[in-house]
């Protein structure tokens, strides 16, 4: 059975048989030992990478760059769960005072894969707030 789970340093593991991924805010290590990340992180990823890992249906994308660039999200589907989400480094605790271009529409792609909690952002509420305060800044109100 695929479980998912948030290791102490903050990395999340879904694992299933003695297979293991491990995401992180910008790259992903696939149970093969191979390692994802966009490609302005000098990986090879442009948007969408998939895998399984036993029962569990593993999605990492990158919606837009956020705060730094290069930040991926993942979507982890098992049967008889509602969907995993995690969305690393595009939810953060503090706003700058400049907001890169694509961050806010990340976000708002990202609100949407959301059923209710995530994996390490908080609540559906919490991320929209975060959007709202992150487009009050983008648009000069911040």
């Amino acid at each position: 059975m695929s479980e998912v789970s948030v290791r102490p340093d903050g990395a999340i593991e879904v694992a299933d048989g003695g297979q293991v991924l491990v995401y992180t805010a910008y790259a992903v290590t696939a149970p093969d030992g191979t390692t994802v990340a966009h490609e302005s992180r000098g990986g090879t990823m442009a948007a969408v990478w998939a895998s399984a890992v036993g029962e569990a249906f593993v999605e990492v994308s990158h919606l837009g760059h956020g705060p730094e660039g290069g930040e991926l999200v993942m979507v982890v589907t098992r049967p008889g769960h509602s969907p995993d989400v995690a969305l690393g480094a595009l939810v953060t605790d503090e706003i700058p005072a400049t907001v890169p271009e694509s961050w806010p529409a990340a976000v708002d792609l990202a609100i949407g894969l959301i059923v209710h909690d995530t994996l390490d952002s908080g609540t559906k509420d919490d991320v929209e707030d975060f959007h709202q305060r992150l487009l009050g800044v983008w648009f000069g109100h911040g």
